[in-house]
């Protein structure tokens, strides 16, 4: 549990008594490689943190292919956010790339906490101001303008740590480029 309070910290201090109350709501589990913790259709109830694994985000072309939208490793928090604020089905799958372990808690209750304890609702906006506004509009920006060589050279600047992690089809999923493609920008480096 260390690792998930001190990644909580990282956006907004949390009191004693508040993290009593979300503890309350934390459960672990594992989730086997090649498992989903997410279905396409299903409406999520729960955000998780990885505590230790890697899962992806994805979400299936018209043609039934992968088109992965993010890597979460350890330290992540995950969820199919969208669906969650809406509770209705999501589009994208998550599914674990490793053998992963996690922590978790109820999006609805985690919600009526933030109405209970100021810190834990400002937790929640820095949270989402960081990942939902401001990475979220770099990456669209870099998606649609940044050359796929460009990509890749961010992608390994950002995440270094997940190269070694990741299989060739899977990065160049993400980058919205094919395998044969990554392994000529790669064989130009």
């Amino acid at each position: 549990m260390t690792a998930f309070w001190e990644f909580i910290d990282r956006y907004s201090s949390i009191s004693e008594e508040s993290k009593k109350a979300w503890s309350a709501l934390l459960k672990t589990s594992e989730i086997a490689k090649g498992n989903h913790f997410l279905e396409q259709g299903t409406i999520p109830k729960d955000i998780t943190f990885i505590f230790k694994g890697l899962l992806s985000y994805y979400y299936l072309s018209e043609k039934g292919e992968k088109i992965i939208k993010k890597f979460f490793p350890e330290n992540s928090l995950v969820a199919s956010t969208s669906a969650l604020l809406k509770q209705e089905p999501g589009f994208f799958c998550i599914e674990a790339l490793e053998d992963t372990e996690v922590i978790s808690y109820s999006f609805s209750d985690f919600r009526k906490l933030t109405t209970q304890y100021n810190d834990i609702a400002n937790f929640y906006i820095s949270y989402l101001e960081r990942h939902w506004v401001i990475e979220k509009e770099f990456a669209e920006i870099t998606l649609k303008s940044a050359t796929a060589k460009q990509r890749y050279l961010e992608f390994e600047k950002n995440y270094p740590e997940l190269i070694l992690r990741l299989k060739l089809h899977q990065i160049a999923s993400y980058l919205s480029i094919t395998p044969t493609q990554l392994s000529r920008i790669r064989a130009e480096l």
